[in-house]
């Protein structure tokens, strides 16, 4: 359930590993050009290339700009530069990515379909299998029902057994994506970041930083403005911002992106929100009823690894269903991916809150003049990778003893050792053949 980049993933994926994917449904009639920039990293470029997708649709549009620079929020200097890929790898517009996501997985013959609202969900501890409830009446059943329904997933209160509201996180952003006029790139108040290519910078201050970035050479623009926030928000896209509080909190920028802002005609205004981390992750009775992505493991836009992540989760969860011999064996397929992926994401939810942390409390009580230690600002993604740098030998090596282990838990599993206490899956399980 959920048509967007995760559920698109899961569709690729589930196809690629020979499952047969019954339809990707969606509650909206209709796909818009919505949201602004949006970063997919190598590790989902890797996932996608092996399902046979042809990543370069995507990487020709996103931003070619090799490198990303910090910036000093007053006065622009750069403080660190780091490659882009470092963070988000290629950045492009969502709804562009969201068409190309779309394409290949109608390209495989998986049906679409639009305006199916779920309104139940059902997994019982039978063998009948689980089923969802559509606002029209229809029920559809299949043997795994994978919930990529958002972060206001209805899916989420079965798995949980309770209503969980999202927290606040205290900040907000302000966001706009818009193409330059004519007159703006003529103006050399305007332009410093629209006539040389693309870029990416970000200028980083108490509380505060902006995020700036441009696509098809400077065609297109985009400023994301993250503030301290208490206010209550709506968590949408579609709450419309206030331009004049933007100039109020840009009046100390950088001029050199203060002036684009300022410029600005409207925004929109997003209180970032997020879950407290779940349980688990799959329905309490059947397990066959999975949630994927931002359903189940949301992340800040400082981690730029939201979409990359759901990549990811897809395709661990192909594999693990891949592994079971039967319609019997999926709850422990279930549970797997469930166990496999959870500390990762963990992993990478953190890395957004603490490079948010680092760079909001970097120049704060510092004089303007002090050197600040590059290393301190940089963003520091760590997640392993060294399966995709090995050589193939040492990448068969690793796939085939990881392999080994699950298949030893799984054996475990069936003789009733309960898969929630063992502890057999180390984060880099990016190992396996996904």
């Amino acid at each position: 359930m959920g048509a967007g980049l995760g559920g698109c993933a899961a569709a690729l994926a589930l196809h690629h590993h020979g499952h047969y994917v019954v339809a990707v449904l969606d509650k909206v009639r209709e796909f818009h050009r919505l949201g602004d920039s949006l970063g997919l990293g190598e590790n989902a470029y890797r996932l996608l290339a092996r399902w046979g997708c042809h990543v370069k649709e995507i990487q020709e549009i996103g931003n070619q700009s090799p490198t990303m620079k910090i910036r000093r929020w007053h006065d622009g200097k750069v403080l660190a530069e780091q490659p882009l890929m470092d963070m988000a790898g290629y950045i492009g517009h969502r709804g562009d990515y969201h068409d190309i996501f779309l394409k290949w997985v109608r390209e495989r013959g998986i049906p679409i379909r639009m305006g199916c609202e779920v309104v139940a969900y059902s997994d019982p501890e039978t063998s009948q299998q689980p089923s969802l409830t559509l606002a029209s009446g229809e029920t559809i059943t299949a043997d795994v029902i994978v919930a990529c329904d958002g972060i206001k997933s209805l899916a989420r209160h079965l798995v949980l057994g309770a209503r969980d509201d999202p927290v606040s996180s205290g900040y907000a952003c302000f966001r706009a994506y818009f193409e330059p006029t004519p007159q703006m790139r003529a103006d050399p108040a305007l332009n410093p970041l629209l006539v040389n290519g693309d870029s990416v910078n970000f200028w980083i201050g108490p509380d505060t930083h902006v995020v700036q970035n441009t696509l098809r050479s400077g065609r297109e623009f985009n400023w994301i403005l993250t503030h301290k926030d208490d206010g209550d928000v709506p968590e949408s896209w579609f709450q419309p911002g206030d331009m004049e509080e933007v100039r109020r909190l840009v009046v100390d920028l950088d001029p050199q992106v203060r002036e684009i802002i300022k410029a600005t005609d409207r925004c929109l205004d997003w209180k970032i929100c997020y879950r407290k981390p779940l349980s688990t992750w799959v329905s309490p009775r059947g397990h066959r009823i999975v949630l994927l992505g931002d359903s189940c493991h949301a992340h800040l836009p400082t981690s730029a690894q939201g979409a990359s992540q759901a990549c990811e989760s897809a395709g661990v969860l192909a594999a693990c269903l891949g592994m079971v011999e039967g319609r019997e064996d999926i709850r422990v397929a279930t549970r797997a991916y469930e166990k496999l992926r959870y500390p990762r994401t963990r992993v990478s939810q953190t890395f957004g809150e603490d490079l948010r942390d680092r760079w909001h409390g970097a120049l704060k009580d510092v004089d303007g003049d002090v050197e600040i230690d590059p290393e301190s600002v940089k963003i520091k993604v760590s997640l392993p990778k060294f399966l995709f740098s090995s050589p193939p030998l040492l990448q068969g090596l690793i796939v085939v003893v990881v392999a080994m282990v699950v298949a030893m838990v799984v054996a475990m599993l069936r003789v009733c050792v309960l898969l929630t206490r063992s502890n057999f899956v180390h984060t880099e399980y990016t190992t396996l053949r996904l």
